[in-house]
C-alpha cells in the first residue's frame, strides 16, 4: 500500500509539472533567465556600480528576484570585473539575461550599450543658479556641481566669456543627452550648440545692426524678452526701439534691468517707482550708458533672432497698454509717452494694483 501511495504521488506531480510554463519549469530546475518584470521598467542609475551592487539593484527594483543567475551570466560573458555605467536604461518584460547584461556592458561610445538619452530641458531660467537647479532635475549632475563649474575662472577662460556673460552661452531647447552627463560634458554640448547656432549669416547681422559680440545680441535679447514674453510680433519692434536709443547714445531705461537688481523682492509688483529706479547696480540701464554687462534672463533663439532682424521705426519709448492685453504703445515722442505713462497708472489705480 505504502508503495502504491510513493507512485501516485509521483504520478501527480509530475501532472503537476505538465501544466507550469516552459519558463516556470526552467526556472524551477535552472534559476531565473529572463527578468521577472511584467511590464517595461524604466531605471535611473545615478552612480556607476560593480556587479554584486547593480544585481543587488535589479532585485530591489523587481526586476530579478535573486541575484545569482545574473551574476553567473555576467561571469559567463566576462563581465563580472567590469563597472557598469550609470544612465537611464528600460528593461522589457521578460528580458534575457544575456542581453540583459550585454545591455549594461561599456560600448565604445563609453557609455552601456542600452543606456538611453534623456530630455533636457531648461526654459524660463534667469541665473546661472537656475540653469544649474533646472538641469540637475533631469541629468545626474547636482546643481551645486553645475554652478560651481559654469562659475569657474577656468571654466570663463576656456570658454572666452566673463561671468556676466556666461548666460549668453545657454540656448534654450529639447536636448537630448545622456543621464550620467557630468558639468563639463553639458557646458562642452551648449557651446557646441552655441556654435552652431552663431552662423557666419547671424555674424553678419550681428555687425550690420551696430554690436560687436554674440553676447551683447543676447543681452540685447533678454530686455527685450523681460519686456515682453508673450506676444513675439512686438519683440522685433522693441529690438529696434533700444537700438535707437543706443544710437542716440541714451540709456535705455529698461524697467526689467532694474527688477532684475532686485532679484525675487519685486516679484508679482506691477507698479514700479522711483525707489525701485534708483537702485545702484551694474545692470541698471537708469543709471549705467548702454547695454548691461550680460543677459538678465535667459533667452530663446527666437527672440535672438528678432534682435537680429529689427522692426524699421522710430521709436524711442514704450509703454504697457492700459488693458489685459500685454501689448505696449510705442512712439517717438516724449511728451506723447507721458500721456501714455500718464493713462497707464490711471488703469492701474482704476484695476486697484499695486
Amino acid at each position: 500500500m505504502a508503495k502504491r501511495i510513493i507512485i501516485i504521488g509521483f504520478i501527480a506531480a509530475g501532472i503537476a509539472l505538465a501544466y507550469l510554463k516552459r519558463a516556470e519549469i526552467k526556472q524551477l530546475l535552472f534559476g531565473t533567465q529572463k527578468t521577472i518584470n511584467r511590464s517595461e521598467v524604466t531605471l535611473l542609475i545615478k552612480e556607476d556600480m560593480t556587479a554584486d551592487a547593480l544585481a543587488g539593484f535589479l532585485v530591489e527594483k523587481g526586476v530579478l528576484n535573486e541575484t545569482k543567475p545574473f551574476l553567473k551570466q555576467l561571469e559567463k560573458q566576462e563581465l563580472s570585473g567590469e563597472t557598469f555605467d550609470a544612465g537611464k536604461y528600460v528593461i522589457l518584460s521578460g528580458t534575457k539575461l544575456t542581453d540583459l547584461a550585454h545591455g549594461f556592458s561599456r560600448g565604445e561610445n563609453g557609455h552601456g550599450v542600452a543606456e538611453l538619452k534623456v530630455k533636457v530641458l531648461f526654459n524660463r531660467c534667469t541665473t546661472i543658479e537656475d540653469i544649474g537647479m533646472n538641469i540637475s532635475k533631469c541629468i545626474s549632475a547636482d546643481s551645486s556641481s553645475l554652478v560651481d563649474y559654469i562659475s569657474a575662472p577656468s571654466t570663463l577662460s576656456k570658454y572666452s566669456f566673463t561671468l556676466q556673460q556666461m548666460p549668453a552661452l545657454f540656448l534654450p531647447d529639447e536636448y537630448e543627452m545622456y543621464y550620467d552627463t557630468d558639468a563639463a560634458e553639458f557646458v562642452a554640448a551648449m557651446a557646441d550648440e552655441f556654435k552652431q547656432f552663431w552662423t557666419e549669416e547671424r555674424k553678419s547681422k550681428l555687425k550690420a545692426i551696430g554690436l560687436a559680440y554674440p553676447s551683447q545680441a543676447t543681452t540685447l535679447a533678454s530686455i527685450v524678452y523681460a519686456e515682453q514674453g508673450k506676444i513675439a510680433a512686438e519683440w522685433p519692434v522693441i529690438a529696434r526701439l533700444y537700438l535707437n536709443r543706443l544710437k542716440k547714445g541714451m540709456k535705455l531705461q529698461s524697467d526689467p534691468t532694474f527688477k532684475f537688481c532686485w532679484g525675487s523682492e519685486l516679484n508679482g509688483v506691477q507698479r514700479l517707482v522711483g525707489k525701485h529706479r534708483n537702485i545702484d547696480c551694474d545692470y541698471n540701464t537708469y543709471k549705467i550708458n548702454g547695454l548691461p554687462p550680460g543677459p538678465i534672463c535667459i533667452v530663446p533663439k527666437k527672440v535672438i533672432d528678432a534682435v537680429l532682424s529689427p522692426a524699421e521705426n522710430n521709436y524711442l519709448f514704450m509703454c504697457a497698454k492700459p488693458d489685459y492685453s500685454g501689448e505696449h504703445d510705442f512712439t517717438h515722442s516724449d511728451i506723447v509717452h507721458v500721456k501714455n505713462a500718464l493713462a497707464y497708472h490711471r488703469w492701474l489705480n482704476k484695476e486697484g494694483k499695486k
